[in-house]
């Protein structure tokens, strides 16, 4: 019997907040343990939460960017259970009543075929504390415990691992576009929880679920959904019983172990936080932070490929990163569509590679957006040639500067005076006669060693393409 994945994620975002979800402690990574801390987000009796607004704000903005319904009454929800990163031995979520409700992404296979992945709701809650490991003890640190997060639950709409990355990958550049998380999994703030199934081919009922906990990865999800994928399988082909569960991937022995059974919603007793009255927001307030989206990464490439005449390629990689995108846009900004097509090929090869070997981001270059523009606008009009350009850009992108100015007060512009040029081919002939017989023996590639010659004379500022002319024409003649 053949077989399908049926695949939904829990997707736990941070947001990007100055302060806790219930507290004024602030957030910021690298400090020494505990010391952002108060009464509420350590769960003293008798600290009283008080609601983020900017978390509230910031998980509605997520949702209209992810084509949800805003929830106009949400309530807040205890959920109860015992462990040590989470002191008052309740977790405050949103259990009936979420944020954001519906939406979806829409995703790219690799064949090129799109599939739309769809949101069951976003819910807003508390992170937990961070329990730390060492050799004969472990320690929990609070600093995290009270963080704003927001789960984003999927429908179990994916089939396949890759499906699975490109829902997370389409989410996060989202959600870093709208700017309410850096969704950086290295630091832990986008996390998932992955559930899977598998059911005969054709059925419309699922299988039996096993969740696995806190991937903070995606080549970890990747690899246990493969994993837990086949291991379901053979549970199959040999009888063995599939049971609701939740496992752990074990990345050094590649596999998923078993942690616990799967909890329900009835195993937390839920019941309404007291201590919060509901969020209700008008349509006023949620138009207002409506207004404060960006464009959808999906638009800004289509635009942008219509606007600037760059290929769907170029504009799909300069727009994975919003600060990329941003910077080549106001680079590009007056330009026509052949030069803006020059300063894409520009920055996706020479501008990514020095940020690559410098490790800066574009931001953090000293080049302005109107600097590069200037440069390639130089080249584009015959100012310099393209060696002069290429000399110039790791100087303006490490010091700034303005690139007209400084070619004006060098003398690095070009030279096209043709009676000039010829000046120079005739001496690097003159010079060379072993390369000139060369030539005329049939030796084609003597040609390129007199423009190199030429573009020496010149200390580079010759045009290659006119300095190229006149070589074969000088040449042919001999």
């Amino acid at each position: 019997m053949d077989f399908e994945n049926t695949i939904g994620l829990e997707t736990h975002v941070q947001l990007k907040t100055a302060t806790k979800m219930f507290c004024g402690c602030r957030l910021e990574t690298g400090c020494e343990p505990n010391v952002n801390v108060c009464p509420v987000c350590l769960g003293y009796p008798g600290a009283l939460p008080m609601m983020n607004k900017e978390a509230v704000k910031l998980t509605c903005m997520s949702g209209m960017m992810l084509g949800c319904e805003i929830n106009r009454h949400a309530t807040f929800d205890r959920k109860n259970y015992f462990y040590p990163d989470m002191a008052k031995d309740y977790q405050i979520s949103e259990n009936g009543n979420p944020l954001c409700i519906g939406g979806g992404v829409e995703i790219t296979l690799a064949d090129g075929t799109k599939k739309f992945i769809r949101i069951n709701h976003i819910h807003l809650e508390e992170d937990a504390a961070k329990i730390n490991h060492y050799a004969a003890s472990s320690g929990v640190d609070f600093n995290r415990g009270g963080t704003p997060l927001m789960e984003i639950v999927s429908e179990p709409d994916m089939s396949s691992a890759d499906e699975a990355i490109a829902y997370l990958t389409a989410l996060k550049e989202m959600l870093v576009y709208a700017g309410v998380s850096d969704c950086n999994l290295e630091e832990g703030n986008m996390r998932s929880d992955v559930n899977i199934s598998i059911r005969p081919v054709g059925s419309e009922k699922l299988g039996t679920k096993v969740e696995i906990k806190n991937m903070n990865s995606f080549k970890g999800i990747h690899a246990a959904l493969e994993y837990e994928a086949h291991r379901q399988r053979e549970c199959m082909a040999h009888s063995i019983p599939i049971v609701q569960e939740t496992r752990r991937w074990d990345p050094d022995a590649m596999e998923t172990a078993s942690m616990r059974s799967k909890e329900n919603a009835h195993d937390y007793r839920y019941f309404p936080e007291p201590d919060l009255v509901p969020v209700e927001l008008d349509d006023a307030t949620v138009e207002s932070w409506r207004k404060l989206l960006p464009e959808k990464p999906e638009a800004r490439r289509k635009r942008m490929v219509e606007v600037y005449g760059i290929a769907e390629y170029d504009a799909e990689v300069l727009s994975q990163h919003k600060a990329n995108a941003d910077y080549f846009e106001a680079a590009a900004a007056g330009l026509d569509k052949k030069t803006a097509k020059a300063l894409c090929n520009l920055f996706m090869g020479d501008v990514m590679a020095l940020m690559n070997a410098t490790g800066k981001a574009i931001g953090e270059c000293a080049m302005t957006p109107a600097a590069l523009s200037s440069l390639v606008k130089l080249a584009a009009a015959g100012t310099i040639n393209g060696p002069t350009l290429k000399e110039l850009l790791p100087e303006i992108f490490d010091k700034g500067g303005d690139p007209e100015a400084i070619v004006k007060e060098r003398g690095l512009g070009a030279v096209s005076d043709t009676s000039a040029l010829e000046a120079f081919v005739d001496q690097a002939i003159a010079a060379n006669p072993k390369s000139v017989a060369d030539f005329k023996a049939g030796k084609k590639a003597a040609a390129g060693f007199f423009v190199g010659q030429v573009m020496k004379l010149s200390k580079g500022k010759a045009d290659p393409k006119i300095v190229g002319g006149l070589v074969a024409k000088k040449l042919a003649a001999l």
